[in-house]
């Protein structure tokens, strides 16, 4: 029994060929499903972002499964996997599942410690779920992922720091003045930068918006995406002293704006402050401008050193999350190691009920004079020293389930007790699990007898 992953992403993949493996909401569940169907897929859920497709699947046999997966790919897009295989990554075992978590975290995502992705891995999961296509093992697995990614984000800083320029503009501006409410923005030119931090201050309650450009139709077109108000360039000027941020990226060869202009539109401000960003290149902003009083100028090199400093700050915090992974790799590994165990423990039970009823049908038998609360006190009493008589075996089982020789030991176990007929009993519950293939190196999932195995993630 093997976890497996297999997917492309924005580091494998560039977007013209990410956007050929996009799935449409509304074909995931017959996709997945059709997954499922494959040859030696047992479980499985498909992670489907922008920014990555993964197919995650627990196999019955790892040597074959990226074929059928991929055959899988390749049906599913009308695709020849000529064209694709070299952009695919795939997983196995342990690794798979630390990417998971990886991933679930936000520390394999193009902006690191973003919170988006976790609400897809969640979403995908739960999809799965309903579908009946993940099991014993992805039940556990996912939620276990779900919970980590919450742990990371909640005992860690790293998706507080903004990490792009126009998160950081918005950042600066909040120095300045706590909160944008109420406050007007002044957009001069078209770039995508400068819009794209535009929309960031809008939304964080920057309610007024004036758009500046050379061509007055473009400047409508802007305006029209933030309820905004097109000027020209003149009346811009004249309405500088109105601005509370101004955000400039025009291409232009010259200053835009120079310190006497502005110095001008603050003698009409009365000492309120001035929010100056100049993402141009050439600058756009006279550097002189910042020697206003009460005006506040950065340029493209403020934005990045503040994106760079945070994503060091964010690469600390992730270093503290691949600690949780590990914690929880291990914690997966000793849990997947007690499923072989599962049906040892169940025969024991079972064995110890059955002796236990035939105990007590012959005690009624021979005692037919006691009454139901007298039976029902030897009941208890009986059934208790049969639990602790349990207790010490079922104990050392799950203790030996993760050592060298588990298997031989587990042999043994079942030899002492008498179990074998009892296990040949559950057999006919496993035959929806194909039976494992014991493989050596694989760290997270030891060797275990087939049966056990079947019989555990039935």
């Amino acid at each position: 029994m093997h976890i497996v992953v297999v997917g492309l992403n924005y580091r494998t993949a560039p977007v013209e060929v990410r956007e050929r493996f996009t799935f449409q909401e509304r074909d995931l569940p017959e996709a997945l499903k059709q997954l499922q169907h494959t040859t030696s897929i047992l479980e499985c859920v498909i992670v489907a972002t922008c920014n990555r497709t993964e197919l995650y699947a627990v196999v019955d046999r790892n040597h074959l499964c990226g074929h059928y997966i991929r055959h899988f790919m390749e049906q599913w897009f009308k695709l020849p996997r000529e064209q694709f295989t070299q952009d695919l990554y795939m997983y196995e075992d342990e690794r798979a599942i630390e990417h998971l978590f990886r991933v679930a975290c936000g520390l394999d995502s193009m902006v690191i410690g973003e919170t988006q992705i976790l609400g897809q891995v969640k979403d995908a999961f739960q999809l799965a779920q309903q579908l009946k296509t993940t099991g014993t093992l992805f039940n556990a697995l996912f939620k276990q992922a779900v919970t980590l990614a919450k742990r990371a984000h909640s005992e860690t800083s790293i998706g507080e720091a903004a990490v792009s320029v126009s998160y950081a503009a918005v950042e600066l501006g909040k120095r300045i003045f706590g909160h944008f409410g109420g406050k007007t923005v002044m957009i001069i030119g078209a770039g995508k930068m400068s819009e794209l931090t535009a929309k960031h201050l809008y939304a964080n309650g920057a309610n007024r918006v004036y758009v500046v450009n050379r061509t007055y139709d473009r400047a409508v077109q802007l305006a029209d995406k933030f309820n905004g108000i097109p000027l020209g360039m003149d009346e811009a000027i004249r309405r500088l002293g109105e601005a509370d941020i101004v955000i400039s990226s025009t291409g232009s060869d010259g200053y835009v704006l120079d310190r006497e202009r502005v110095a001008a539109a603050m003698s009409r401000r009365k000492s309120r402050p001035l929010f100056m960003i100049d993402i141009a290149v050439p600058r756009d902003l006279d550097p002189a401008i910042a020697s206003v009083e009460n005006v506040f100028l950065y340029d493209i090199d403020d934005l990045e050193g503040i994106v760079e400093s945070n994503l060091a700050q964010r690469r600390q915090e992730a270093a503290k999350i691949e600690t949780f992974i590990a914690e929880e790799l291990e914690a997966f590994r000793q849990w997947y190691k007690t499923l072989g165990v599962v049906p040892l423990i169940r025969a024991l039970q079972d064995k110890a009920a059955a002796i236990h009823e035939e105990t007590m049908d012959s005690l009624a038998n021979k005692l037919p004079d006691l009454d139901e609360r007298e039976l029902k006190v030897i009941r208890k009493l009986t059934k208790s020293i049969v639990n602790q008589m349990m207790h010490d075996p079922i104990l050392r089982l799950k203790e030996i389930a993760g050592e060298k020789h588990a298997e031989d030991a587990m042999e043994l176990f079942v030899k002492l007790f008498a179990l074998e007929d009892r296990l040949t009993k559950q057999q006919p519950d496993t035959a929806a699990a194909p039976a494992a293939e014991p493989q050596s190196g694989h760290a997270a999932f030891g060797a275990k007898t087939p049966g056990a195995i079947a019989a555990a993630t039935s």
